[in-house]
């Protein structure tokens, strides 16, 4: 099928209608895509280390295309194809992707600092994406990257896949119907830094190996000399790159919490909260974190980071009892007695969004034209809560968000925390 024919069948189709309870790969792989091979949407991958391995395997049977600044990881994840008896083409240059017309839509599993700017391309390029979660590095990119969207109606799914999941569905569809009576406050648990386990101890600066090109790999991030603990997995701890396990592990259960509260097109009304650093500076992003987020309806959420705080997931209070949900589980309090199931537990009238798996959504919306259920709008949402709390524990202040102007009122210091300058030649547009 040329494209050309492909668009005008997906129109007429659209027209016609601890933390972790499961091991990540395990999780990801009770979300896997299923597709008639007739009807393959053909995907070229950026990002195939970490987390981007096991994101081309959910979706393998539809990759033609392989893309990473490092050759190392290039030539394993074809090899990893080849397994499966598929053949992709590789590169080091994601643009050539977006050049080819062979592929339809890009699977961005980058590291942050770059989620925008190949989502945005791609946009451009008339492909579909999907990106993988924390959708921006700062706010103003995610309102960029709706724009591109829009403005070139494309499908793009953010990669917060726990919106997929049956457990998360019925907590949100139980709160939304206010089986809990009124809500009291709402407690998230996020995890501390794996820094430490991950690097050991820091490394002095080096020449960065031959495999990796490490120019490109920092692309619109400040020039700096390579180090070995600063990158793939390990970046995610640097402001540059990423911000931390609010940004990583927020985009999950913070996205919970705003389906839940119904503030999928809004935000928290304030945001205050306190940090602690590593004390030698091996990374920069907090070891642990206490945030209030206070909503217009006056419920707060109280978001801790690190040792001692909530337990792992989201947990709701209210009137009635108390709904505790996380990977792979959920459980409930009414009236003093725990529920035996709470999925027999009718959840009133306000159903939410059924997806039939984080990936296959993707596949299906790319196919319909519909926005899928976590819709690049609601990831730039979720991903500001995440933002906003970063911005109050690194100013020390109590911030006020205006979620319709998207902007600080009264702090031009952490008002200019929304947004960051790129390194030449690269520019957000």
């Amino acid at each position: 099928m040329s494209r050309a024919t492909r668009r005008t069948f997906l129109r007429s189709a659209a027209a016609g209608g601890t933390f972790l309870a499961l091991p990540a790969v395990t999780y990801r792989a009770a979300l896997l895509a299923e597709d008639k091979p007739s009807e393959t949407i053909r995907i070229g991958c950026v990002g195939v280390g970490n987390q981007g391995k096991p994101d081309m395997n959910a979706v393998k049977k539809h990759v033609v295309a392989v893309c990473d600044v490092d050759k190392d990881r290039v030539a394993a994840a074809a090899k990893e194809l080849e397994k499966s008896n598929i053949t992709a083409r590789t590169t080091g240059d994601y643009r050539t992707l977006l050049d080819s017309k062979d592929v339809d839509a890009i699977l961005n599993v980058t590291p942050d600092h770059w989620h925008a700017l190949i989502t945005i391309d791609a946009c451009k390029a008339g492909k579909d994406v999907y990106c993988e979660k924390p959708l921006s590095l700062v706010v103003a990119e995610g309102r960029a990257m709706v724009k591109a969207a829009r403005d070139n109606k494309r499908i793009v799914q953010t990669g917060s896949q726990q919106r997929s999941s049956k457990e998360f569905r019925q907590a949100c569809e139980l709160v939304r119907n206010g089986a809990l009576g009124k809500l009291k406050e709402v407690k998230v648990g996020l995890p501390g830094p794996n820094w430490v386990q991950r690097a050991m101890k820091p490394v002095p600066d080096s020449a960065p190996p031959a495999a990796l090109d490490f120019d490109r790999w920092l692309g619109p991030a400040p020039e700096r000399k390579y180090n070995a603990n600063r990158v793939h997995y390990l970046f995610r701890f640097f402001w540059d790159y990423s911000g931390g396990q609010q940004t990583n592990f927020g985009a999950h259960d913070l996205d919970i919490t705003q389906w839940a509260l119904g503030m999928d097109d809004s935000g928290p009304a304030t945001v205050e909260g306190t940090a602690t650093f590593n004390k030698d500076g091996w990374f920069e992003t907090p070891e642990t974190a206490k945030i209030t987020y206070t909503y217009a309806n006056g419920v707060p959420v109280r978001c801790t980071l690190g040792a001692g705080g909530n337990p792992g997931g989201v947990t709701f209070e209210g009137e009635k009892g108390t709904i505790y949900v996380k990977r792979g589980s959920i459980s409930v309090t009414l009236n003093g007695e725990k529920v035996a199931d709470p999925y027999k537990l009718p959840t009133g009238e306000t159903k939410l969004y059924v997806s039939p798996g984080h990936f296959a959504d993707w596949l299906a919306c790319i196919k319909s034209r519909k926005l899928p259920i976590c819709d690049v709008e609601i990831g730039h949402r979720s991903a500001t809560v995440c933002h906003l709390g970063n911005i109050a524990v690194r100013t020390g202040r109590k911030i006020t968000w205006d979620a319709k102007a998207e902007t600080i009122s009264g702090d031009k210091d952490a008002a200019a925390l929304l947004t960051k300058a790129y390194r030449k030649p690269w520019a957000l547009g």
